[in-house]
């Protein structure tokens, strides 16, 4: 049991940790034995992403001010909350995933940019492409402009090369 002075703490830790998470996911772990606990956990800390279970009272006031408290109707029950400052789309992915093969995970719900997201949301956002794959599909799209404007400018000397040599090769035919 906590007294107050750390009820405190974790409270404020928890309102700087939701101030900063670009997602709040609500989870239901209900029923989920402690080796697949700690099985997500695993998985969701590979991406750096946070599992925390907090009575909700407690996370009710750290909630306050943050897009976590669009999800204040959900604090009923056993809940554990996920939050990542990172991407978005790989916690998501994680608990979709995992929620696919144990079904006694529930995803509540979750906010997510200032709105509040279910559970066909959140499986949609989980079919995004990761932040990673994005990048690279910038960097070919912005490579991809140059080595194009390249190739056009090379061909006008190539062509000219090609018409010389055609020129050459009809002399030498003649």
């Amino acid at each position: 049991m906590l007294n107050i002075s750390q009820k405190k703490e974790l409270v404020e830790r928890l309102a700087a940790q939701l101030a900063e998470a670009q997602i709040s996911i609500l989870v239901d772990y209900k029923g989920l034995d402690v080796q697949k606990i700690t099985d997500l956990r695993a998985k969701l800390r590979e991406a750096g992403v946070q599992m925390e279970v907090v009575k909700n009272t407690l996370l009710n006031l750290a909630a306050q001010g943050t897009d976590c408290a669009l999800l204040q109707d959900y604090f009923t029950g056993p809940n554990a909350l996920v939050t990542t400052a990172a991407d978005p789309v790989a916690s998501a992915k994680i608990l979709v995933d995992f929620a696919k093969e144990n079904e006694k995970l529930e995803l509540k719900a979750a906010a997510f940019g200032g709105q509040l997201l279910g559970y066909d949301q959140i499986k949609e956002l989980a079919k995004m492409p990761s932040r990673e794959e994005l990048l690279g599909k910038l960097v070919y799209t912005l490579n991809a402009v140059p080595t194009s404007f390249v190739n056009v400018l090379a061909g006008v000397p190539r062509g000219f090369v090609n018409v010389l040599n055609g020129i050459k090769d009809q002399k030498d035919a003649a």
